[in-house]
């Protein structure tokens, strides 16, 4: 498979697993956030400031300080204690950049859906492009103030997923609440493969 390689240049006599993974959602839900809490090396970013233009597009009524929107992509990189590492791609939110969104998720065998609970609707358009491609992933619930607790349950009912795609509550600008999210989703996918090759068989 393409996302995953063994990087035998990294130690010597080791090599390494590296997977790409999507972080994903709606405008101003925290994905850049996400990347950069994470991120081992300076992450690559890809914002430009909001202007007039976007006023009627940009709805920046529950995120009122975003001054900037990714209008490409965010990349970081970051190695679990296991020695996986992780290529991580945040999309950009708006509808307007989703052409990139199949060049993105290429390779990638997995995602994170981050969600704010005051606008779950819009992350629906994240869920449906994962789920119809079949790419494994979570949600992650982003502790925005003011947001409100909602449960699991709730969020799950709310977006109608299948019962074992797992849901995480996270402040994506804590570095290990962010490493946990990742690390959720890679469990996740583990299970997913193996339960795909259980069936092969």
């Amino acid at each position: 498979m393409e996302s995953v390689r063994s990087d035998a240049t990294a130690h010597p006599g080791e090599s390494a697993l590296t997977v790409k993974i999507l972080v994903a959602g709606g405008f101003g839900v925290g994905k850049t956030t996400l990347v950069s809490a994470v991120s081992e090396i300076r992450p690559l970013r890809t914002e430009e400031a909001l202007t007039e233009k976007s006023i009627g597009i940009d709805d920046t009524t529950a995120v009122a300080s975003k001054t900037t929107t990714t209008v490409a992509m965010d990349f970081g990189r970051i190695t679990l204690p296991n020695g996986l590492v992780l290529f991580v791609f945040g999309t950009p939110g708006q509808d307007r950049f989703w052409f990139m969104w199949d060049e993105l998720a290429k390779g990638a065998l997995g995602a994170v859906v981050l969600v704010d609970t005051r606008r779950l609707a819009d992350c629906f358009a994240s869920v449906d492009y994962f789920e119809r491609r079949g790419l494994p992933f979570i949600v992650g619930v982003n502790r925005f103030d003011g947001a409100g607790h909602h449960s699991a349950d709730q969020v799950r009912s709310a977006l109608d997923l299948a019962p074992d795609i797992p849901i995480i509550s996270c402040d994506v600008r804590d570095r290990e609440d962010a490493k946990q999210v990742l690390i959720t989703l890679i469990e996740h996918i583990m299970r997913t493969m193996s339960g795909r090759q259980a069936v092969s068989y």
